[in-house]
């Protein structure tokens, strides 16, 4: 059989590229004829912008000369960022001309929203008429299934359960002793990993907070990189890095991890992390239980599921469980967690008042003081350096603005024409902005330490 796959292909550092290529390798072992189109630069056989109803309609083009068209759908694939209603409906449409010339088509599904397949609007009119085109919908969890039928009418009997990980192969050759050696741990380590894409939803933040106080030998490795560079996601990273930073034992190692690499770092842990504030199935799961590693996750999405059939897996519903999962891997009782010092009332809520105080200080230009003494606090030399900056404030495109007639209609006209191209650079000059006033305020603190040791030593 002569198949087009059509998603995201390595090199691209993308899970779903990943998941195409161990697909396109079963199928290939199973004697199919198999080419790959992707919308982006890879290895792929050929290569087509798919966003947009353009690039619907350039897909359709190309879909009768197989005999099967499979599609790892994911929706930025197809639809515009940020798409408004008339423009998911256009692309829709374009996706149902594409489906219904091609002689088959399987989709399988990593991630959609349900709610645009409900109630009535043309949005969901356009949509549901597109999955009735779809001859096989894949999913990886009974309760995903249910909710597909649910939202877009298709009939039970094509949409089929596939485990995440069916085609999922080992891609790392070392056992333990030489994963850790490459890594730099030592032997006697007890190993939380986090790994991954580094995105707000992953939640590796809960594992890093969790994790603050675990004594040595102790150690979390947050590892992975940006999808992409956002200014949301790439935020997330940088505060990520400063978070893990501040906690002694936590690492966030980032940067572009192979599939070689990855499979490593999961060999060299004693325990996957993964504290997802959403989802619904996990590859890290899956490459976990190839290579039987004991799991603790968040009881999101359809993991409950996915995860039944696993030796070692605890699932947490909160950030409290989530600490008390983690410090019990690693050995510690309750009664060893409440021996830790731990700050009195009193101490808490000074500290927390200091903060306040020192925090709005810093956010207005000016010098901090102590509530009871109303003596300049450690902080006053970061206020005074950081405030000139801390007055420009964000850059915002104006508000095309409400009203009626020709010149409200022409602004909304012009914005609309324009924002793809100047809101990249409105995001890139506050961000350039936040990191100026980062650096400073960095530097004011290493001067604030400096005089502080030198006072201390005089």
């Amino acid at each position: 059989m002569r198949i087009l796959m059509v998603s995201p292909y390595p090199p691209l550092r993308d899970g779903i590229a990943a998941y195409a290529q161990q697909s396109v390798i079963a199928l290939r072992s199973a004697g199919h004829d198999v080419e790959v189109l992707s919308p982006g630069p890879s290895a792929a056989h050929h290569h087509l912008d798919l966003v947009g109803p353009r690039g619907a309609l350039a897909l359709a083009k190309r879909v009768r000369a197989y005999d099967s068209v499979v599609v790892q759908f994911h929706p930025d694939f197809f639809y515009p960022v940020g798409a408004s209603p008339t423009e998911r409906a256009a692309v829709s449409a374009a996706l149902t001309v594409a489906f219904r010339l091609a002689a088959r088509v399987e989709v399988v599904v990593h991630e959609i929203d349900y709610r645009h397949g409900r109630g009535g609007s043309p949005t969901a009119l356009a949509a549901r008429a597109l999955w009735q085109q779809v001859d096989r919908v894949t999913v990886h969890s009974e309760s995903e299934a249910q909710a597909f039928v649910e939202a877009f009418g298709v009939p039970r009997d094509r949409v089929h359960v596939t485990e995440h990980g069916a085609a999922f192969v080992p891609r790392s050759r070392a056992d333990r002793p030489t994963a850790r050696r490459s890594l730099g741990i030592d032997d006697e380590a007890f190993v939380f990993l986090s790994i991954g894409f580094v995105q707000p939803h992953k939640g590796y933040d809960r594992a890093v907070r969790a994790f603050r106080g675990l004594p040595a030998p102790a150690r979390l490795d947050v590892v992975g990189s940006v999808r992409v560079e956002e200014p949301q996601f790439v935020a997330y990273a940088e505060e990520l890095g400063e978070l893990a930073d501040s906690v002694p034992g936590a690492s966030l190692h980032l940067g572009y991890v192979s599939d070689e690499l990855f499979d490593r770092w999961l060999t060299a842990c004693d325990v996957v992390v993964l504290p997802y504030r959403e989802i619904w199935s996990s590859g890290v799961v899956e490459r976990a239980r190839l290579l039987n590693r004991p799991v603790i996750a968040t009881r999101v999405g359809a993991l409950a599921e996915q995860t039944a059939g696993m030796a070692d897996v605890r699932l947490v519903s909160s950030d409290a469980e989530l600490r008390e999962a983690m410090w019990e891997a690693a050995g510690h009782a309750r009664r060893d967690r409440d021996a830790l010092s731990w700050p009195s009332a009193q101490e808490g809520r000074d500290a927390i008042q200091a903060a306040i105080v020192e925090r709005a200080a810093v956010a207005r230009g000016g010098p901090a003081v102590t509530p009871a003494t109303g003596a300049p606090v450690a902080g006053r030399h970061r206020a005074r350096v950081t405030a000139p900056l801390r007055r420009v404030g964000e850059v915002h495109l104006p508000d095309p603005g409400p009203g009626r007639g020709a010149r409200p209609l022409a602004r909304r006209v012009v914005r609309r024409l324009t924002a793809w191209q100047l809101q990249p650079l409105v995001d890139q000059l506050n961000a350039l902005g936040r990191a100026a006033t980062e650096s400073v305020d960095r530097a004011a603190v290493r001067d604030e330490d400096d005089a502080s040791s030198t006072g201390t030593r005089a």
